[in-house]
Order: structure tokens, then sequence, then C-alpha cells
């Protein structure tokens, strides 16, 4: 009964590991594709947002319209969509083993991963970093900003910007798996999410709603897709992804609708 007991714990203890694919690449291969709005939506209209402080600044160049959901009228693409991908296993901690990060990967250097706020909006709002990197943020606005932000492993922050300052976060970024909010209290509808990846193959759509991974591991992977406003893409069941097989030396993606944008 004790030996029974000691393989249970044993078993519980492992279950709470990051679990490594075992499958080796096959290869590399750059990964494309594109994120639309199901064909039975119509086009979001972006509203002007209600500008309540330094409207002399923040209104300089024009009304300030609405950021969260962007879509292009011309092809129906979704901008600021995060893709990424993962192994092809049902175990939500699953990682890529070691063989499957591209060799260029290898001597990555920790980058700086820079916070705009040019005319009172975030640039970009949806920002991407992986584990190692540093956030800095700049204000070349003639008015004060304040950067608030709220993280569960990379800490707490309420820092007032006066105008024309740059603060470095002190310490570099750690792994973080859900998405890091931030704002300006100073101008409430300043807000933006930061990601953290603790591998290379991540994305964020463009203006068309496309994105490129390059020198992914080519064989049976996910492809997970989130967006601020709706979260993964097919729901719940999305943080897990999407099969998708990849082969060299170019995987380009059918066009695929973002189910869960019914929900705007």
């Amino acid at each position: 009964m004790r030996r029974t007991g000691f393989c249970l714990s044993a078993f519980t203890a492992a279950a709470l590991l990051p679990i490594a694919s075992a499958q080796p690449p096959a290869g590399w291969a750059t990964l494309k594709g594109q994120y639309i709005l199901p064909a039975n939506l119509p086009i979001p209209v972006r509203a002007p947002v209600n500008v309540v402080q330094d409207k002399a600044h923040c209104l300089s160049k024009g009304p300030i319209l609405d950021d969260v959901v962007i879509v292009n009228p011309a092809n129906r693409g979704i901008k600021n969509v995060v893709v990424w991908l993962r192994p092809n296993n049902p175990n939500a901690k699953a990682v890529f083993a070691a063989n499957e990060i591209h060799p260029g990967d290898a001597n990555r250097k920790p980058a700086d991963v820079v916070i705009d706020q040019p005319c009172c909006m975030f640039m970009p709002r949806i920002t991407l970093a992986r584990v190692g990197d540093t956030v800095v943020v700049k204000n070349p606005a003639p008015v004060q900003h304040n950067f608030f932000w709220s993280s569960g492993n990379n800490g707490e922050l309420n820092e007032n910007m006066a105008a024309g300052a740059t603060f470095r976060f002190k310490n570099a970024l750690v792994a973080e798996s859900p998405p890091i909010p931030y704002k300006c209290t100073v101008h409430p509808w300043m807000s933006g999410y930061v990601r953290v990846f603790d591998h290379p193959y991540y994305a964020l759509t463009d203006d068309d709603g496309k994105f490129t991974i390059p020198n992914a591991p080519v064989g049976n992977y996910s492809i997970v897709a989130w967006h601020d406003k709706v979260g993964f893409d097919n729901g719940k069941a999305g943080r897990l992804g999407t099969p998708v097989v990849i082969q060299g030396p170019t995987t380009e993606l059918p066009p695929r609708p973002f189910a869960t944008a019914e929900k705007w």
C-alpha cells in the first residue's frame, strides 16, 4: 500500500511539470495565414473615443478612433490577432523540445520591447515579447501620461510619465501565460496587452489580418489564435489550438474565420 501511494504521488507531481514534445522536426518552414471576420458578420464600425483629458493635444491630428477591433473592409482581415504554435498535445502544459527550436534562435539576444504613446494612443496596443526581453515605455507627447501595469509574474507598476519621459523596466520579463494588461489612468481610453512567449513561434496579424511565422518546425503541431476582445478562436477549447501540418519550405494556410468574433 505504501508503494502504491508513492507511485500515485510521483505521478501527481510529474503531471504538474511542463511536458516537452518528443517529436523531432523534419526540417523548417515559413508558416503563413490570415484570420478574417466570418462572412455572416457586419464589418465593425470604429467609433470615436470620448476624449475627456488633454483634448488640444489628443485631438490635434483628428478624432481618435477605437482601436480594439479593427477589420479591413476590403478583405475582412482582423488586425491584432495574436497567433502562436504549440505542440499538438492535449496537455495544456506541453512545451517545445529543445530540438524543435530553430538553430538560428540559439544565439538570440534579449531585446528591448518598446511601447510608445505619441498621440494619446498606445503603439503598439498589442505587444509580443520573449522571456528575457525588457519593456521600455516612451512618452514623446507634450502632456503627462501614466503607465499602469498589472501582472502575476512580472510585478505591479503605476508609473507617472512626464512629457518626453522614457521608463525602462528594472527587470527582464519572465514567463507568464495569461496576457498582461496595461493602461494609462490619465487617459482612460488608452489600454493594451503584452503576451510573453518562451519560444519564437508567434506573430501578430497585420492590417490585412495576415501573419508570418518563420523557421517553424516541420511536422504536426497546433496553431492558437487570441484576440483581446473575445479571447481564443473557438472559445475555451481554442486554448489548445487547431491541428496544423507544417511542410517546407512554405506552408500557407487558407483564410480562417475567427469563430468567436460573433461576440463582438
